[in-house]
């Protein structure tokens, strides 16, 4: 499977948005990678951590991807809690797509 698993009718119009965002970065492994994260995580975000992950979201998906597998250093406005999560949400000991 490798596309959005649940459906967004119970989100709030912001959370619809962001999901979408979240599933068509442009790269598809960062789509899954957030896509998956948001589906999971969007309905527990409060507020400031929606407003933290809509600009995680516009950054550059190599950028992205890169310091989600440490390929770079997380620059430090985006080495946030939400990024964090997004991090650990994604352990690497399994395909992506699962």
């Amino acid at each position: 499977m490798s596309g959005l698993v649940r459906t967004s009718a119970d989100f709030d119009a912001r959370r619809k948005r962001i999901l979408f965002r979240s599933w068509h970065r442009g790269m598809r492994e960062m789509d899954l990678i957030m896509g998956r994260f948001a589906e999971e995580q969007l309905n527990n975000m409060s507020e400031e951590e929606l407003d933290v992950f809509e600009l995680l979201i516009e950054a550059q998906d190599r950028d992205v991807l890169a310091w989600i597998t440490n390929e770079k250093e997380t620059p430090t406005n985006y080495d946030t809690p939400v990024f964090q999560k997004l991090k650990a949400f994604h352990n690497h000991t399994k395909p992506i797509h699962i």
